[in-house]
């Protein structure tokens, strides 16, 4: 799996959502940004990308790092 295919999967999961993944096929690490983060923790946010993920990060992502935000926290940090 390359990290081109994780951020197509990713955003068509979380539709408007921005995402950036970088990884050397087993080991990927991503920071996405998305609305759907509104008002949950973090385990919730990180919960709903494992989701979207789905059967892949089972089979085929070894290793997956979030840094999750809403577009207001990422304003903040960016």
């Amino acid at each position: 799996m390359d990290p081109e295919e994780i951020k197509e999967i990713i955003e068509q999961g979380l539709p408007g959502s921005t995402v950036d993944v970088h990884g050397d096929g087993t080991h990927f690490e991503a920071v996405i940004v998305s609305n759907d983060f509104a008002g949950k923790p973090l385990i919730e946010q990180h919960q709903i990308v494992y989701k979207t993920l789905g059967d892949a990060m089972k089979e085929r992502i070894h290793a997956l790092s979030l840094k999750t935000y809403t577009p207001q926290q990422w304003e903040t940090i960016k």
